[in-house]
């Protein structure tokens, strides 16, 4: 890689499977945000685009939301996907201004800390069944097979009230939705497309929908059914896609979140015995965490109007990929960034949930999940070692281990 000039190193950001090796890939982004910080990628098959990779950079287009736009394509895709024109289904990632603040209203409440607070028990509960399970394995597990897909997302859909039954088909479906490069993941055979994983989605989600207009209930699933914009009915997309956003991104994020965090405990055993001799550093400890994998590798922005950002204008049309893996290792901001830190003191700076008007709606509630697992866990744990070779995701969006073989030793 060093004999790698700058400008051929953008290839990171558009190849799934460099995500899959993080120690490659970071070294790539270290190079860039040295040498070429805001990098003009231009890559067979995907659109011309910037790359973003210092964490000021990235903060100053988060802040100038009213110039640097979600809507025409919020995260990075092949030219030929762009092609097939829009999804039929619009999330929040892809709403702004005063259509992205009146959405986001809809099912903000549930997300504010006090709310959040309140499902404190419910989640420690979850974090307690879930290191039991552990206790029940004999000593060996794949913790992200066996416990981090599983908690974060039993949390998330306890809170739309989806019955137990459907969360195996909830999870096929999301990591089908953010495994699609990915060959172990991608639903394959005829129906391949990420159009008809998104029509599952729907087709679950009509039927939820038309349940609680009919039988409301104090879940989530039933603010949504039932809620109005502009003194109307929320259009029936438009509620598939809150059901989307949160039913995915809710437990996803944090799923990988623990797991790769778990994985940086176990590259710095240091700081592993640290958090297991001073368990209350892991409230703190949860964004360095957080920090360390950066669930969420970027998303996009398109520019509205001229804007000039270091010695870089850009035009209207104009694409820019953040990055937030790379500007979360930035070392003008983080000492010693490749470091796990568990004692960071200013850990509170990463921006793995955004910034701004776009700041990430379940943040809250992933601090809450990720601080019982990891209290639950520590406080049981007598060792735990790698039993063989973690692998990770092959994807550029959303990304984490897809597997980290465990051997360990809990007290009951």
């Amino acid at each position: 890689m060093p004999d790698t000039a700058v400008a051929d190193l953008g290839t990171i950001f558009t190849d799934a499977a460099a995500y899959a090796n993080p120690a490659r890939w970071h070294a790539a982004a270290k190079r860039i945000r040295e040498e070429s910080p805001i990098l003009e990628v231009t890559v067979e098959g995907f659109p011309r685009f910037w790359a973003i990779t210092k964490h000021a950079d990235v903060m100053e287009v988060e802040r100038n939301s009213e110039v640097f736009f979600n809507t025409m394509i919020p995260a990075l895709a092949p030219t030929a996907n762009e092609a097939a024109g829009e999804t039929p289904v619009k999330t929040l990632i892809q709403m702004d201004g005063d259509e992205h603040k009146a959405h986001r209203a809809i099912v903000n409440d549930w997300f504010k800390p006090a709310n959040v607070k309140q499902l404190q028990g419910r989640v420690e509960e979850l974090a307690t069944f879930y290191v039991d399970r552990m206790l029940e394995m004999d000593g060996r597990c794949d913790f992200v097979n066996d416990v981090a897909l599983h908690y974060p997302l039993q949390v998330i859909l306890s809170i739309l009230g989806l019955p137990e039954e459907d969360f195996p088909r909830m999870l096929k479906l999301t990591q089908e939705l953010f495994g699609a490069e990915d060959p172990d993941i991608a639903r394959l055979g005829e129906d391949q497309s990420m159009f008809e994983v998104l029509m599952d989605f729907v087709a679950y989600f009509t039927t939820l929908s038309a349940d609680r207009r009919a039988h409301p209930s104090a879940d989530l699933a039933s603010v949504i059914a039932n809620a109005e914009l502009d003194g109307e009915p929320l259009p029936d997309l438009s509620m598939i896609g809150h059901y989307l956003i949160i039913a995915t991104a809710g437990h996803d994020t944090t799923s990988n979140a623990i797991s790769g965090g778990l994985l940086g405990l176990l590259d710095y055993p240091d700081q592993l015995e640290l958090l297991r001799s001073r368990p209350e550093l892991i409230d703190g400890a949860a964004d360095e965490l957080i920090r360390f994998v950066s669930p969420v590798k970027h998303f996009m922005r398109t520019c509205q109007e001229p804007f000039t950002l270091r010695d870089v204008t850009f035009s209207p049309g104009d694409r820019l990929l953040l990055s937030y893996a790379s500007a979360n290792r930035d070392d003008e901001v983080f000492e010693d960034p490749f470091r796990l830190d568990v004692e960071r003191d200013n850990a509170l700076r990463q921006i793995a949930f955004g910034f701004g008007r776009h700041f990430c709606l379940g943040a809250h509630l992933a601090r809450l999940e990720i601080r019982a697992l990891f209290r639950e866990l520590l406080g049981r744990l007598d060792y735990v070692e790698l039993a063989g070779e973690p692998t990770w995701i092959q994807a550029n969006f959303v990304q984490g281990p897809k597997s980290i073989p465990i051997a360990y030793r809990l007290s009951a």
